[in-house]
């Protein structure tokens, strides 16, 4: 277990025994303000021994807010501790998916746009949650990691059929695009 020695810039991973999982939001002369997954923001002493360091990040001069919270959100969103809201497509607000099997007495099934999009984007989620989990294992080895990150590359490929239902660009799936 890394202890704190030096000082941590903003970003840093940590845990604490007592708040659990945490991000490191604003340094002060002898503390810093971290931001916990269940507790919000603390203020921890930097000589403090417990706290375990799970990503140190190098403080620099002048870090502004708007870095900060990029790091805050991809910190919370590694815990998953935060859902982003997706936004569908307008045209496709209040919309209806109708699957109609080539034989025709079979029944037509009708799902509304709203519901399917959200089992979309909870796919999305889950192959995000995957993917953090893989990257921070410390069971598997690089090249492990790295051939699992094929597989899920491919996977959002497969997805990205689906990215016309996306409102915003930056929401859509994104393969492998050197093939």
């Amino acid at each position: 277990m890394d202890t704190v020695i030096a000082t941590l810039g903003i970003g840093s991973r940590v845990k604490h025994p007592s708040f659990g999982a945490g991000v490191v939001i604003k340094l002060h002369k002898i503390a810093y303000d971290i931001c916990f997954v269940q507790y919000g923001i603390k203020e921890v002493g930097k000589n403090y021994e417990n706290l375990e360091i799970i990503e140190a990040v190098e403080p620099e001069e002048g870090v502004s807010f708007n870095d900060a919270e990029k790091s805050l959100i991809k910190i919370l969103k590694t815990f998953n501790a935060v859902n982003e809201t997706v936004a569908l497509g307008d045209k496709w607000k209040d919309g209806l998916l109708i699957l109609k099997p080539a034989d025709e007495s079979l029944k037509t099934k009708e799902i509304p746009i709203n519901a399917f999009f959200h089992k979309i984007v909870m796919v999305r989620d889950r192959l995000r949650v995957m993917e953090q989990r893989i990257n921070a294992s410390k069971v598997l080895s690089d090249e492990d990691k790295v051939n699992l990150q094929q597989y899920l590359t491919r996977i959002y490929g497969s997805l990205t059929t689906f990215n016309v239902l996306f409102k915003n660009k930056e929401d859509h799936f994104k393969g492998d695009s050197s093939k």
